[in-house]
Order: structure tokens, then sequence, then C-alpha cells
């Protein structure tokens, strides 16, 4: 029989153990059900009693999550799935991931949640453009945005440039009612969406209004050369090769690019996507970094890293979908 070791944890807070166990303790039995150990609560104690490797992991993780209480974010079965994955396959590094805080909003902190979203941030950081491709969900970009914005913040750029290219996946433009600008707002909005969710609208809506944020399509780019900013292309698996190249030699003095899509969901309606082709052509440059997400990257509900497994092993049988 195996040596059995135990540790407790004391809190001493009654609020931050109920937000640890969880709504009917739903988040403790989600842990208890994944490992051998014992895990007991004894007032506001927490007492692990089984092997020494997994009392290890077991402490280690509600060391991590008490963090995540600590700095206004409660942890759910979701974000416990993600941490337990990555333990079991021997990635779990939390107290970098927790440390790597990139932006704080309302009481809420805004950080990676896996190992690969971490080398993400650190790319954005090393490299002048960076590239984030991979699946739905992976946050990227939600991430580049709170660089963005953080780098804004600290003064590191002048402005924020936001954009995406306007494909029509099945409407037409030209059919739409409303003037060009409300046709086309509904393909950007979701960068308005992302922008509200970690600055302060009223602000966000002043900095819009003064330049110093500004959100556009893609074609909007062309002919400028842009300086002193942060530029976030996002659905970049909607630009042809031409637009891509197009895109990238805007980069001005003092500026840094993110670049992300997912080249699984391309709205283009024939040609080739300049997202597929870019790494060919510029994978090698130093001051270029390629970030590659997965499925087990996807920080939404786990069902949807299912259903993204779903489609590529269709799509590996050759299904018509």
């Amino acid at each position: 029989m195996s040596e059995l070791t135990k540790q407790t944890i004391n809190l001493n807070n009654h609020t931050v153990l109920a937000s640890l166990l969880g709504a009917g303790d739903e988040n403790l039995r989600f842990i208890q059900d994944a490992f051998q150990s014992r895990i007991t609560v004894r007032g506001t104690s927490i007492e692990i009693e089984g092997s020494p490797i997994e009392v290890s992991s077991i402490t280690t993780l509600v060391s991590d999550l008490l963090s995540d209480i600590e700095q206004g974010s409660d942890p759910d079965i979701e974000s416990i799935k993600r941490a337990l994955a990555l333990l079991h396959e021997g990635e779990y590094a939390p107290k970098e991931l927790h440390n790597d805080v990139v932006l704080s909003y309302k009481g809420r902190v805004i950080r990676p949640k896996t190992p690969m979203q971490k080398e993400y941030l650190d790319y954005i950081r090393q490299k002048i453009i960076t590239f984030g491709i991979g699946p739905a969900g992976t946050g990227k970009t939600y991430l580049a945005m709170a660089m963005a914005i953080a780098a804004l913040n600290r003064k590191e750029v002048g402005r924020l440039l936001l954009t995406r290219p306007v494909v029509e996946a099945g409407e037409n433009l030209g059919f739409l009612p409303g003037t060009l600008t409300e046709k086309i707002d509904p393909y950007i909005r979701p960068l308005y969406d992302a922008l509200f969710d970690m600055m302060d609208p009223v602000r966000a809506n002043k900095l819009i209004a003064d330049g110093v944020i500004e959100i556009a399509p893609l074609a909007f780019m062309r002919g400028r050369t842009l300086n002193d900013s942060f530029i976030i292309l996002d659905e970049a698996q909607n630009t042809t090769p031409q637009q891509m190249k197009m895109f990238i030699t805007r980069l001005g003095m003092g500026s840094k690019m993110v670049i992300t899509g997912d080249i699984t969901q391309t709205d283009l309606p024939k040609g080739i996507s300049g997202l597929k082709t870019v790494r060919q052509v510029l994978e090698g440059i130093d001051e270029i970094g390629f970030i590659e997400f997965h499925n087990r990257d996807v920080v939404r509900n786990s069902l949807v890293s299912k259903i993204i497994a779903a489609y590529a092993q269709a799509e590996a049988k050759n299904l018509r979908l």
C-alpha cells in the first residue's frame, strides 16, 4: 500500500470558502471525483489526504483557485475542468498563468488560462507582428484587445486601431437597408463589444470620437501608414493574400500588430485565404511570431471544444458539410 500524506489549507473566511466550494459544493464534488484522495471540509479548513503526488496537485489547484477569488474571479466548473485537463497532461503552470495579469477592470482580471494563451501574450510583448491562429473560443481576439488597451493605458502607443474584413456570408450589402456605415456596422460590432467589455463605455466613446481608438473595415486601411499604434486585424481568414499583404505593409514606426483568425471558418466565396498562405511567406522572420491554438485551448463552454473536434473529424473523413 502506497504511503499516504495529509495537507490542511486554513482559510479562516467563510465567504472565500463558499466561493471556492461553489453552489451546493459543486466545485468541491467535481474536484473530488477527479482524484482518489479524500477532501474534507472542517469549519473553514480543507483537509486533503491521499498519495503525495495527488495531495500536491490538489493543494496547488486549490491554492490557485483561491488566488482567483482574491482577484475577484470566482471559480466555476468550466475553469476547473480546464485546470484539471492541463494538470493531467503535465502542462499546468498555475503560478506563471496567475501572475500574468494583463488588464483589470471592474474588479475582475484578464489573464491567460492555458499555457498556449500565456505563450501568445509573451509573443505579443516580444514580437512586432503576432499571428494567433486557431478555433473559436480560444481567446485570440479577447486577449489581443486586452493587451492593446493595457498598452494604451501605459502610453506605450498613441492609439488603437481595430479592423475586420467585410465579407458577405450569404448576404449582399447592396440589398441591406441603411447608409454604408449602417450596412458595415454589424460586421465590426463584435470589436465594439470586446472593447466595451474591458473599458468604461463613456471613456471608450470619447477616445473613439477623438480618433484615439479607430474601429473600421479592412478596406479603409489601404494607402495608410500606421505609426505609434496597436493594430488588431480580426477574422483574418477572410482576407485574400493581396489584402493580407496590403495590411501588414501598413505597419509604421513604433507600432505593433496582432492578426487573428480561424482558417477552418473562411467566408471567402472563392480563392485562397491570406491567413493560410502568410505563414509560408513570413515564417522565419524574427520579429514575426505565429501561435497556433488547439481545441484544448478553448475557454468557452467545454461543449464548444467537443463540437470543434467533431467537425475536424468529419472533415478528415471528407464529409460534405
